[in-house]
Formats: C-alpha cells, sequence, structure tokens
C-alpha cells in the first residue's frame, strides 16, 4: 500500500512500471467515482438515464486524464475524500435526506389525504341521492291526499281534483354531475401542489447539490493553495518530522513544554474551538432531523385516517325516515243554533248540517338514507415505506459521525497535502521548529 501511495503522490513516476501502476490506480478511481456520479444523478438527484450517463461517462474520461497529467489535481482529488467527512460532505448527505423524504413520503401524503377526500365524496354523493330520492315520499303523499279529498261527497261543494302540484327533483344527474365537478376540481389541486412541492424540491435539491459540490472542490484547491504559500496555514501539530527533527537537535523538551494549543495528529484529544463547533453542528442536524420526522410522522397519520375511513365507510348505519301524515277532512259545514232552529233554512242551505262529520287520515311513509355505496371509486391507501425511514436513519448516523470526524478529517488533509509536497512539508516543520524555540527562548 505505501509503494502505491508513493507512486501515486510522485509529481512524475520515475519509469515504465510506475507510469502503468499510476494509470491502473488512476482508471480504477475513475470507474468508481464514475458509477456513484451516475447513481447519484439518476437516483438522487432524478436526471434522466440517457443524461445521466452522457454526464457520467464524460466526466469520468476528463477525470482520468486529469489525474493522469496534473499531479496537483492528484493532491487536491485526494484531499476531497477526507473533505467529505466535513461540512460539505454533511451537506451533500442532507441534500439527499430531504430529496428521498420529498420524493418518497410528500406523495403518499397527497396520495392518502385524496383518498379521505375520495371516502368525503362517496358518502356526499350517496348521501345527496339517498335525500332526494326520500322527496318522493313526499309527492306520494300529496297525490293519496288529493285521492282522499276526491272522494268526499258535499252536496253543494264538490273540489274540480283534489291533487296538489308538488315539483320534485327525482332526476340525481345534476347532483352528481356538480359533485364530480368538485371532485375532480379538488384532485386538480391536489396534483398541482404535489407537482410543485416535487417540482421545487428538486430544483432546490439539484442547485443545494451542485454548490456544494463546487464548494468542495473550490475548498480542496483552497487548502492546497494557502498549505503551499502559508506557512503558518494550519501548522500547530507534533508531527513525527517534527519530533525527529527536535531529536537531532537535542531539543525534546520544546515538544514536552509546548502550548496546549499544539496537538498531535494522530492523537484523540480535541481543542475546545472544536469541540464547541461539533456541538454546535449536533444540535443543528437535530433540528433538521425533528423536522423530517414531522413529515415521516404526517405520513403514518394520513395512511391511519386514510384506511380507518376507507373501512368504517362501509359499517356506516342506515338511517330510517318515516314521514307520519295525518289530516282530516270534514264534510260538512257546522250549522249555527238559530238556523238549526229553522227547518226552512236547512231546506235551503242543506249544506249546512246539524253535525259536522269528519273523516281521519293517517298514513306512514318509510325510506332508509344510505351514506355509503359499493359503486363508490376509492383509491387504496399507500402505506408508508419503511425502507425511507431505514435510509434516513443510516444516513442520519453518518452524518452525525461526521461531526466528530471532521477534525480528524482537517488533520487527513494536511497529511495528504504533506505526502504529495514532502519539500514544503520540510520547511513547515522547520518553521514550527523555530517558532517553538522562539516562544522557549522568551519564556
Amino acid at each position: 500500500v505505501l509503494d502505491l501511495w508513493s507512486v501515486y503522490s510522485k509529481p512524475v513516476p520515475a519509469n515504465a512500471r510506475e507510469l502503468w501502476t499510476l494509470f491502473l490506480q488512476c482508471s480504477c478511481i475513475t470507474v468508481v467515482v464514475g458509477g456513484l456520479f451516475y447513481n447519484w444523478m439518476f437516483a438522487s438527484l432524478e436526471y434522466s438515464r440517457q443524461l445521466s450517463t452522457t454526464i457520467a461517462v464524460a466526466f469520468s474520461l476528463l477525470l482520468l486524464l486529469t489525474l493522469l497529467l496534473a499531479h496537483p489535481a492528484r493532491c487536491v482529488f485526494s484531499i476531497i475524500m477526507p473533505t467529505l467527512g466535513t461540512k460539505q460532505g454533511r451537506k451533500l448527505l442532507l441534500s439527499t435526506c430531504v430529496m428521498i423524504v420529498a420524493v418518497n413520503v410528500t406523495p403518499n401524503i397527497i396520495s392518502n389525504i385524496k383518498a379521505i377526500l375520495q371516502v368525503i365524496e362517496c358518502i356526499c354523493k350517496n348521501s345527496s341521492e339517498s335525500l332526494l330520492n326520500s322527496t318522493a315520499l313526499l309527492g306520494e303523499a300529496s297525490w293519496e291526499l288529493g285521492d282522499v279529498i276526491q272522494t268526499v261527497d258535499i252536496s253543494a261543494l264538490r273540489p274540480k281534483n283534489g291533487h296538489f302540484k308538488f315539483a320534485l327533483l327525482t332526476n340525481s344527474t345534476l347532483v352528481n354531475q356538480q359533485m364530480h365537478l368538485a371532485g375532480e376540481k379538488i384532485r386538480k389541486s391536489f396534483l398541482a401542489v404535489e407537482a410543485l412541492v416535487k417540482a421545487s424540491v428538486q430544483a432546490g435539491n439539484r442547485l443545494v447539490a451542485g454548490i456544494s459540490v463546487l464548494y468542495l472542490c473550490f475548498e480542496s484547491t483552497w487548502y492546497l493553495k494557502n498549505y503551499l504559500t502559508n506557512l503558518r496555514f494550519d501548522n500547530f501539530y507534533i508531527t513525527k518530522k517534527l519530533e525527529r527533527l527536535a531529536m537531532d537537535r537535542k531539543a525534546a523538551h520544546l515538544l514536552t513544554g509546548s502550548s496546549k494549543r499544539f496537538l498531535r495528529p494522530t492523537g484523540p484529544k480535541l481543542s475546545r474551538e472544536e469541540a464547541m463547533l461539533c456541538l454546535t453542528q449536533t444540535v443543528f442536524l437535530t433540528v433538521v432531523l425533528m423536522l423530517m420526522l414531522v413529515i415521516i410522522a404526517m405520513d403514518h397519520f394520513a395512511f391511519s385516517t386514510a384506511d380507518t375511513a376507507l373501512r368504517n365507510v362501509a359499517l356506516f348505519s342506515v338511517v330510517p325516515v318515516t314521514l307520519n301524515i295525518k289530516y282530516s277532512v270534514s264534510t260538512g259545514f257546522p250549522c249555527p243554533a238559530k238556523i238549526r232552529a229553522l227547518p226552512f233554512f236547512q231546506k235551503l242551505f242543506p249544506f249546512f248540517s246539524a253535525e259536522s262529520s269528519i273523516q281521519d287520515f293517517e298514513k306512514s311513509y318509510h325510506h332508509n338514507l344510505h351514506f355509503s355505496s359499493a359503486h363508490c371509486r376509492i383509491n387504496p391507501p399507500r402505506p408508508p415505506n419503511n425502507s425511507v425511514v431505514l435510509v434516513v436513519g443510516l444516513l442520519y448516523c453518518i452524518i452525525y459521525a461526521t461531526v466528530f470526524l471532521e477534525t480528524y478529517a482537517h488533520r487527513s488533509c494536511r497529511k495528504i497535502a504533506a505526502s504529495f509536497f514532502e519539500s514544503q512539508e520540510e520547511r513547515r516543520v522547520h518553521y514550527l521548529y523555530d517558532k517553538l524555540s522562539r516562544k522557549h527562548e522568551e519564556e
């Protein structure tokens, strides 16, 4: 491994064997990175398969030529790997989590809400139809009432037609049409909202991902540039070269009595600034995780509500409706006492009877109101995708791990740069040794 890394980090291969080894190394790296890049574009960013393949192949060829011909580019690319464990890598992983939740959870929530609305639409449609059918009882009752009135025998007064003119809306086509239009309008609104949310999240995720990748390359290049031009930059580590230099000059006491701000690159110790940065990042990531968990919980709640509504809609009880009609028909007019005393008036006005005869009529009409029907078209609710929770959980474990590994990732960047530019590392070690010597003399 050390020999392979030595060939990879050399500015120029020493012979044909090293050149062939470097070509194989760059080819393997290119194939792996190209495959990951294709999967990232196609699965995470949701570009088309053809576009993802074209860009991945072009990127792989360009990367192969760059790594093979440019020594600083190999260093920058190597620095990018541990930089993925810093905040830039976390941004990429967070954008991936957001895209997974948006693509898999949000459509589920909207689909289950549409199922609930379909249940409500079905109930409204069937109840309105059943209610319209119940109005036929009024027509039947009015017709029978007219029949009874026509049978009343009054010698002087007789109704021409005892039937009532009662208009009923027995055709439910208009109601069904209005319910269908309302349902289609709601459905189109939900489809528009779903498309808008998905498009917005997709565009935002692509933008964040593109900016993160560009900034990742910029940050690695910026680190290498400062490493090569500024001897003070990221130069507070007690490395093995510094220890050998101190031993050769018999000044090992400089390292044991050095300030606490000088750390060993392979040691587990964190400075106060590094610990506070880890704590801040952890709080921020926890807040984002809570928001994602709320969205996932909404998905489970929407599915539970839709499933319960769909299972219970067929169990709605039938509401019985009873219409009681009770009326009386008088067969004569009551005659005052004075008129009853005069037989002449009774003969002249025979409809004045001595007593009023009342004919009673009472009848009940029954109807049942139905709230559900087997003809309702209701899409079954979509259950939550548990694999989304698993994937998001695994990604967040990696994200939380990068918070605490970020410090060591920065230290790895320095070690990679030192292996590519050994002469610059020698100058940096001598600069740090002189700095410790001056500080020791001042003390």
